[in-house]
């Protein structure tokens, strides 16, 4: 049989049949690092048009999954293509070596602080975690092939980096963007302390749902506010709706919506107030068939209206605020500034007292009637009976509903009012600003832009504050009383920035306070 292989001209090739990547990756790895690769593009692109890819840092805490490799592998694409056309493209690659994640695996290990060690040597402890988490993160990055400065990282818990976290703060304050206020926050129980809109994830689960009475003071007053005088029978009540029944304890106050009609509703044997829009509704889900109305006002015309508490010895009022609607509920909205952002801001306007029942694990202080020592999540069917034995409770049933959970531990969360720092949004300016500044920017896709915007638009303040051991610390004196900046703010955030520039953050704690 002729062999024709011979006869034929075929190109030759240095390339080997089999990729056999496994061995010769590791090789091709080590012959870049051995000739400086990075360096010598770094110096043959000097000059160039620079193309900055910013690397939004992974936690230095525990080892890389196929997300991080996706988000490297990604990010090496383009700063190489980048490089290829042209560009000077550098790649500096970095960690977050603060925060929850890292803290809670060092509690893990040595336990929590000061308990079996001191702070201090539980924040030694925590970086030291992440120093190991960073080598072994890094291995593998350029295993992967991440062409980058990995002897240069840029680390959260670089001295000069917390140094300059510190004096940042300082900008921050300088621009007048820094204040001190006790308002409800994001608060998890199992890390005790207040946590950023973008450590909230909503998760289904299962609450109470509750209708509540609160037995009007004058039943005569509110039936003239309605043109109703004498008109029905039984008990007068305006009733609520929650999900969150912990809450009612905090209760201080009904808020309605000046604009909406109300009415004064006979419901089976006693009178009630609701929305108009929802009373055939709130009659459904309490399973009343006879329904009449007996007059209606606006909710203007009941501001100040006083009724009792379900539970407790003492009466809350009508408010007004535009955080009512009649989406569902009963159109009157139980208030507890304490324990809800809508309902904090509207006590605000009428100087409603703020509870302060709950403590930072999640238990009613010792004060509190009724439920002293409880979990608020324990004192739900608590709260419940208590309704029953007072006879305000109109109905109780279960429902599934999207609530907030902590995305660390994936445990439901609560609203808390407690003092923090935070930056404001309005009080210099900032929001419009920002917007200002968004316009500058192109955005890739169209769509980005318009999504970033609707953000900061409706972005509350910013909770800076944490209570955590790990991490920059709020590097500020406070007058004891007054709870004012000291008149040398600035100049004393850059001395103690100096200060962790040689030492770390650990040089904040081992300041002498009678020196300042």
């Amino acid at each position: 049989m002729t062999d024709y292989k011979n006869t034929l001209n075929l190109p030759e090739t240095g390339f080997p049949m089999r990729g056999d990547l496994a061995k010769r990756e590791p090789v091709m790895l080590k012959n870049w690092y051995e000739k400086q690769l990075y360096q010598k593009i770094r110096e043959a692109s000097k000059g160039k048009k620079s193309f900055i890819l910013h690397d939004g840092p992974p936690y230095a805490n525990g080892s890389i999954h196929i997300g991080h490799a996706v988000n490297k592998i990604l990010k090496d694409i383009i700063v190489k293509s980048k490089t290829a056309l042209g560009f000077d493209s550098p790649y500096i690659p970095g960690w977050d070596c603060h925060g929850l994640p890292i803290e809670l695996k060092v509690e893990g290990l040595v336990g929590k602080p000061n308990e079996k060690i001191s702070a201090a040597e539980f924040r030694q402890k925590c970086r030291e975690y992440a120093a190991e988490q960073v080598e072994g993160q890094k291995k593998d990055f350029v295993r992967l092939g991440v062409l980058g400065d990995w002897d240069n990282p840029y680390l959260t818990m670089n001295f000069n980096t917390e140094a300059n976290i510190i004096r940042t703060l300082g900008k921050v304050i300088a621009n007048g963007h820094l204040y001190k206020g006790s308002k409800p926050v994001h608060w998890c129980l199992d890390c005790g302390s207040s946590l950023a809109e973008a450590e909230v994830e909503y998760e289904d689960r299962v609450s109470p749902s509750i209708y509540v009475r609160f037995p009007a003071e004058s039943a005569v007053e509110i039936e003239g506010k309605f043109n109703a005088v004498g008109k029905g029978s039984g008990k007068l009540s305006a009733v609520i709706w929650t999900t969150t029944p912990w809450t009612m304890p905090s209760n201080r106050a009904i808020s309605v919506n000046a604009e909406l009609e109300y009415q004064l509703v006979q419901l089976g044997d006693e009178r009630v107030i609701l929305a108009a829009d929802l009373v055939d509704d709130v009659a459904k889900a309490i399973g009343v068939e006879k329904v009449k109305i007996l007059g209606s006002a606006k909710g203007k015309d009941l501001e100040l209206l006083r009724f009792h508490h379900p539970f407790y010895n003492f009466t809350v009022p009508i408010i007004l605020g535009d955080h009512v609607t009649t989406d569902g509920g009963t159109g009157l909205v139980h208030t507890a500034p304490d324990h809800g952002l809508d309902d904090f801001i509207v006590g605000k306007q009428y100087d409603l007292p703020m509870a302060g029942l709950v403590s930072n694990d999640g238990k009613f202080i010792s004060t509190t009637e009724f439920f002293a020592g409880k979990g608020v999540f324990e004192a739900n069917p608590l709260v419940v009976e208590k309704l029953q034995e007072t006879g305000n409770l109109l109905k109780v049933e279960k429902i599934k509903h999207s609530y907030p959970h902590c995305w660390r531990h994936k445990t439901p969360i609560i609203f808390r009012a407690t003092p923090q720092w935070f930056i404001g949004m309005e009080t210099q300016g900032l929001r419009q600003q920002a917007l200002g500044e968004i316009k500058q920017v192109r955005w890739i896709p169209d769509w980005g832009q318009a999504r970033i915007e609707k953000m900061v638009e409706n972005r509350p303040d910013w909770c800076i504050s944490r209570q955590r051991t790990w991490g920059v610390p709020m590097t500020l004196f406070v007058h004891k009383e007054t709870e004012e900046l000291h008149p040398r703010t600035l100049e004393l955030l850059e001395e103690v920035a100096k200060r962790v520039e040689k030492a770390g953050i650990q040089a904040w704690w081992d300041l002498d306070e009678k020196n300042y």
